[in-house]
């Protein structure tokens, strides 16, 4: 594939190159009925909330690593628009370079996929430097919670991408057997190619369901995982509700006993947060819980950002117990700080308090 065609793939109003190889265009079961959808002609005709982005696309997956605790993967696909988010405010980033890198940093014995590690990614030729950039932690429908950026590049060849892992901020939680790790830093050297050969594996098709509430399907990822929470049936506990915040799906549940015991508390309350439409994670938010018995406050506090191998990432309390009758009520201080891909910039910004009853 030419270089220039290449870099016009995902330009907005243009033609973009059917046959999405393996990847399905097609809204998940949750889509809403006809009577809720929209047909977008412009930005302003668009749903709140999540919608189907205009494209779905296929990457070009240039290889992977292990770096200490980590197993981190590069890949890239045509440079892309998407949206910064500082507090509840977007800021958009225009497509520009040769490439958009992307980088998925997990755990390879569970196949967790590590969040707020923190990224940064050097690209050198020869040696030589060539791009750099701290690239954003990201969110899109076919890639989940990833790091990515646009970089550019010196022509064809071959270069090599070395990705810095941060590490968890002692602010998230380890529990389980992920007490004690990913708390170092550690490097990845991966080498890509930038080829006609590598850029025909990114293919583009363009969608019919554009702008209409719902998530193209997350894309396979071989032997990378995806950052997706775990059903509501596979959760340890008892689930209270899933109320759903700006198209946020506030999964609840509450863990006593010894499910608890690993919390350090008696009773546990964790919500999992995650797209409305294909549980993908979302991390990096601020969240508090209050508790009603009677009409009094009986609990009042933040809820730890948190990574378990039962629970996935989620967020956290240990309580002194719940009652029948209790009222939990979540209120959202800060919206997922991650940037968005298409589709999910109108999501997850304006939370409104839920309330679920024990």
């Amino acid at each position: 594939m030419e270089r220039r065609r290449f870099l016009a793939l995902v330009g907005g109003g243009s033609t973009l190159l059917a046959g999405c190889s393996g990847i399905s265009g097609d809204t998940n079961s949750s889509t809403p009925t006809p009577t809720e959808t929209a047909t977008p002609s412009g930005s302003e005709d668009l749903p709140d909330g999540i919608y189907v982005q205009r494209f779905s696309e296929t990457m070009s997956m240039q290889g992977m690593q292990t770096a200490g605790p980590y197993r981190v993967g590069f890949m890239y696909a045509a440079p892309h628009a998407f949206w910064n988010v500082n507090g509840r405010d977007l800021s958009k980033t225009e497509r520009n370079g040769d490439i958009h890198g992307m980088a998925v940093v997990f755990h390879e014995p569970t196949g967790t996929v590590i969040p707020e590690t923190g990224l940064s990614v050097e690209i050198d030729q020869d040696d030589e430097l060539v791009s750099q950039e701290v690239i954003y932690p990201m969110l899109s429908q076919r890639m989940g919670y990833h790091y990515g950026a646009n970089f550019g590049l010196d022509g064809d060849g071959e270069y090599t991408a070395k990705v810095s892992v941060g590490a968890i901020p002692d602010a998230v939680a380890l529990t389980g057997e992920y007490a004690g790790q990913f708390r170092e830093p550690a490097t990845a050297e991966i080498p890509f190619a930038f080829t006609e050969e590598e850029r025909a594996k990114v293919q583009v098709e363009e969608l019919d369901a554009y702008g209409q509430p719902g998530a193209v399907k997350p894309m396979e990822m071989g032997m990378m995982p995806q950052a997706t929470a775990p059903p509501k049936e596979d959760l340890p506990g008892t689930v209270l509700g899933e109320p759903l915040a700006d198209d946020a799906r506030l999964t609840t549940t509450v863990l006593e006993g010894e499910s608890a015991s690993r919390f350090d508390a008696s009773t546990y309350l964790a919500v999992s947060a995650r797209t409305r439409y294909n549980r993908l994670v979302l991390p990096a938010m601020a969240l508090n819980a209050t508790v009603r018995r009677d009409g009094e406050t009986v609990y009042d506090g933040a809820l730890t950002r948190t990574l378990d191998p039962d629970l996935d990432f989620h967020y956290g309390a240990g309580l002194d117990a719940l009652a029948s009758g209790d009222e939990v009520t979540l209120s959202v201080s800060t919206p997922p700080q991650v940037a968005r891909h298409e589709g999910y910039e109108r999501a997850f910004l304006q939370m409104d308090d839920v309330t679920l009853t024990v």
